[in-house]
């Protein structure tokens, strides 16, 4: 019984391709473990958990969250541009 096992998903989205990892982890592991088990920081060097905000299916959480099975952890981007200034902006391209 200490050695079940959930399927999870992590991904990651640039701008041109997604990445998306899955992986076999311990029941009670964190989003966190779940992305160091990735592999996703060193394939992006930019990556900084302090920084970015994690996810699972589109809902921030925390990276000491627990995930189940089936989870979808996504590792955020930052916002290069604030969603309502380009609101603003485009809104008055349209005048």
């Amino acid at each position: 019984m200490g050695n079940q096992k959930i399927k999870v998903e992590v991904a990651y989205a640039l701008p041109d391709k997604q990445y998306i990892i899955e992986l076999e982890l311990a029941v009670g592991s964190t989003i966190e473990a779940a992305i160091l088990c990735s592999g996703m920081l060193g394939a992006f060097p930019d990556m900084d958990l302090s920084k970015q905000k994690v996810g699972i299916f589109g809902r921030q959480r925390r990276l000491l969250d627990t995930v189940v099975e089936g989870d979808r952890i996504e590792i955020y981007r930052p916002l290069i541009v604030d969603p309502k200034e380009a609101r603003r902006t485009k809104a008055k391209f349209k005048k």
